[in-house]
């Protein structure tokens, strides 16, 4: 595990979070859209649509309405009483994502580009998901609209992820798995995008993460912002302070930017996000991009790369499919080199620890992806006295990890479950 860091706090206090991304889709030198031409239309057509729907009342009246009824919003902001006793330092919160229907955050996301597609007339959605829980989210949501749903998947993902597989397949969505390079995510989007060039008239992208060309990026993050502005009001009425201290894991960053948003001007509050370790540090182990990555390019976004010195995407691993891509989100780029939000990475090993102390001690089972955060917030917790608390996002749930993590553990005589 490595320690994060963070700048001096001052630097943050008179920044606008609102003033990025910039007209170009720019995060400082972060972002932008690096695509060919057959996808510069269809992005600008989002982009303008995009605009039209935020600065439309009835768009964010209808989101909000099925954020509420259809996703189950408000989540809960639970207090971890055992753990922080256990512990013995800072209090423990979880912002309880996993509850939300369909068992993660990325509901909210599908739900925003779901209803931005209806305004733009398409028929149809394709999306890449990695761990399951974006390509659940986009198969619900296209069921409740009554969009036809295709959903791209890495043969690797399938694998490790065949219960959502089946869910998405219950759902009415063709789930395309992809043979191709490591057979994870980012082959995943590379098949999405090829179809989206194909389709483009008649078919809308749900990206799941704050990553890719504009608008995505801060698309993506306006859509998850209520994570954080809940857990503000949520926070301030259970202790009467903002918490001393939010973590959540970052794969492509859409949890983490959308629960660390509502705060970034805020000094007191630091800011950590937590990448995938894997086995170890080594090229080809993990899916840490601020361990070794470089400045690049990666499906239409400038941002930090597991590349190698020829610009050739390196492997990557993690324990957990949803943090097993080489880009992070430009925005996260961005505050990293502020300081405003520090980066460590967390193990595989460390996040089954983690994944375990919470089923034991809290009775949750957490997603894999969200074990990474949780296995820094408990040595966060410790680290820290007990009049400080801490607020972890628990951006999913972990049923669709049981089986997988068994496995994992050495645990015999599991029934195999196939997938084709």
């Amino acid at each position: 595990m490595t320690e994060p860091t963070h700048s001096p706090l001052a630097e943050t206090e008179s920044f606008d979070r609102f003033s990025l991304p910039d007209a170009s889709g720019r995060f400082g030198p972060y972002g932008g859209s690096f695509v060919p031409e057959t996808l510069s239309h269809p992005l600008r057509e989002l982009t303008d649509a995009y605009g039209k729907a935020k600065a439309d009342p009835a768009f964010q009246e209808e989101l909000d309405l099925l954020l509420r009824t259809f996703a189950g919003r408000p989540t809960e902001l639970y207090f971890a009483k055992r753990l922080t006793k256990r512990l013995g330092g800072a209090k423990i919160y979880l912002k309880r994502e996993d509850l939300l229907h369909t068992g993660a955050h990325k509901i909210n996301n599908a739900l925003g580009q779901a209803l931005l597609a209806k305004r733009m007339g398409k028929q149809r959605i394709i999306a890449e998901t990695g761990a399951g829980q974006h390509g659940i989210a986009t198969a619900s949501v296209c069921a409740h609209f009554g969009f036809d749903c295709v959903i791209y998947m890495g043969a690797e993902d399938m694998r490790r992820q065949a219960l959502n597989v089946f869910r998405m397949r219950l759902s009415g969505a063709e789930v395309r798995g992809v043979e191709a390079g490591s057979k994870t995510l980012k082959e995943a989007i590379n098949e999405a995008m090829r179809d989206w060039v194909t389709n483009v008239r008649s078919t809308h992208y749900i990206l799941g993460s704050a990553l890719g060309a504009h608008p995505y990026p801060g698309m993506v993050r306006d859509f998850h912002k209520v994570i954080g502005e809940e857990t503000k009001i949520q926070f301030l009425k259970a202790e009467g302070k903002l918490p001393d201290e939010m973590i959540a894991c970052v794969g492509g960053g859409s949890n983490a930017i959308g629960f660390f948003f509502d705060f970034l001007e805020e000094p007191s509050v630091r800011l950590t996000g937590v990448e995938a370790g894997g086995r170890s540090l080594e090229q080809g182990d993990h899916a840490a991009r601020f361990e070794g990555g470089k400045l690049g390019i990666l499906q239409g976004c400038k941002t930090w790369i597991l590349q190698n010195p020829d610009g050739q995407i390196n492997p990557t691993h993690s324990v957990s499919a949803g943090l097993d891509y080489a880009a992070i989100g430009p925005e996260h780029a961005f505050y990293k080199d502020r300081g405003r939000i520090g980066y460590a990475n967390v193990g595989d090993e460390e996040a089954l620890e983690a994944f375990k102390m919470l089923s034991s001690e809290e009775g949750i089972l957490p997603a894999l992806e969200t074990s990474h955060g949780l296995a820094l917030g408990f040595r966060r917790a410790t680290e820290l006295p007990k009049e400080q608390a801490i607020c972890i996002n628990l951006s999913g749930r972990g049923d669709k990890d049981a089986m997988e993590a068994a496995r994992l553990m050495g645990v015999s005589g599991l029934p195999e479950m196939k997938i084709q």
